[in-house]
C-alpha cells in the first residue's frame, strides 16, 4: 500500500524569515513518523503574485504559469503540515494569497499546523486560518505544535532546536493527520 503523500508547506515568504528551519524540523518528525510519503515544499518557490487569475479558480482554467505549478502542487498532496508564523495576530499574507488561488485542488484534505513565533507561539494565526480553510472544504487538526519564543530556540547553524514538548505534539499532530487523510480518502476520489 502506498503512503499518503504530506506536504509540509513552509508558509512564510518574508526575506530573512525563520520558516525553513521551522520546517526542516517539522519535515524531519514527518518522516520519522513514517506514515506518509513526506516532502517539503515552500511557498515562496511557486513566487505567487496577488491573486492575478482572470476567472474564478473554482472554474481550474488557470491561465498563467505560477498557478498551474501551485495547482499541481496541491493535487498532489493528500495533507499538509503548514508551518507558519504569526504576524498581527494572522497568518501571513503570503498564506491567505496562495489558499484563495485554488479550490478544488484542497477539497477533503487534512492540515496539521506547526505554529511559531513570540509567547503566543503562533496559535492565533492558526485559529484565523482554521477559519479560511473551512471555505474550502479542508480539515484542520486539532492537535499541532506551537514554538512559543521561536527566536531562543534557533540554533546558531541554523536548525531548530525543538524540546520533548514539541516532538511529543508532534507526533500526536502526525497520528491525527493520518488518521483523517485515510477517512478522507474516498472524498477525494469522488
Amino acid at each position: 500500500m502506498t503512503r499518503p503523500i504530506l506536504h509540509t508547506l513552509i508558509c512564510s515568504t518574508r526575506p530573512g524569515r525563520v520558516g525553513p528551519a521551522v520546517a526542516e524540523w517539522a519535515h524531519a518528525a514527518a518522516r520519522a513518523h513514517g506514515g506518509f510519503d513526506a516532502r517539503l515544499v515552500d511557498l515562496a518557490s511557486f513566487g505567487l503574485p496577488v491573486f492575478d487569475e482572470p476567472e474564478h479558480p473554482r472554474l481550474g482554467r488557470y491561465q498563467h504559469a505560477h498557478t498551474r505549478a501551485w495547482s499541481a502542487s496541491v493535487s498532489e498532496a493528500d495533507a499538509f503540515v503548514f508551518v507558519l508564523p504569526e504576524y498581527n495576530f494572522a497568518p501571513p499574507g503570503a498564506l491567505a494569497n496562495a489558499l484563495n488561488y485554488l479550490v478544488r485542488e484542497w477539497h477533503y484534505k487534512a492540515v496539521g499546523f506547526v505554529s511559531y513565533g513570540g509567547m503566543s507561539g503562533g496559535i492565533r494565526a492558526v485559529q484565523a486560518t482554521k477559519g479560511l480553510l473551512g471555505t474550502l472544504k479542508v480539515v484542520p487538526m486539532l492537535e499541532a505544535v506551537a514554538i512559543t519564543n521561536v527566536g531562543q530556540q534557533l540554533q546558531a547553524e541554523g536548525g531548530l532546536g525543538a524540546n520533548p514538548a514539541h516532538a511529543q505534539a508532534a507526533t500526536a499532530m502526525l497520528d491525527e493527520l493520518l488518521r483523517w487523510t485515510a477517512a478522507l480518502q474516498g472524498l477525494r476520489a469522488k
